[in-house]
């Protein structure tokens, strides 16, 4: 009986583990200073494919922020996200411009 339980919570553990990670994404981010920007400072970002509203959290380089989508974009290949000036302050990219991130 013992057992079966061990097996079945290793089971779950790893199928939970497996949902949470098949929505993250890694790859480069920019930021944008035009159009719709979020109200005072909001964190907002641009995602293709992720609906209007969603809350994404942005990592990079040990700083990690949540940002809600309100637009689409990037339109750039090989770019997975575009965050506000806010954002990118937040996030510390500023100087960089366009820097590897990791999306959940």
């Amino acid at each position: 009986m013992r057992a079966q339980t061990i097996l079945l919570f290793c089971l779950m553990t790893s199928f939970l583990a497996f949902i949470s990670v098949a929505n993250a994404e890694s790859g480069l981010a920019s930021y944008y200073g035009y159009g719709r920007a979020g109200k005072g400072g909001e964190l907002t970002c641009a995602h293709r494919t992720r609906p209007f509203g969603s809350v994404l959290r942005v990592s990079y380089s040990g700083r990690t922020i949540q940002c809600r989508v309100n637009d689409r974009g990037p339109f750039i290949r090989g770019r997975i996200v575009d965050l506000s000036v806010p954002a990118a302050r937040a996030l510390g990219m500023m100087s960089a411009g366009v820097v590897r991130v990791s999306v959940d």
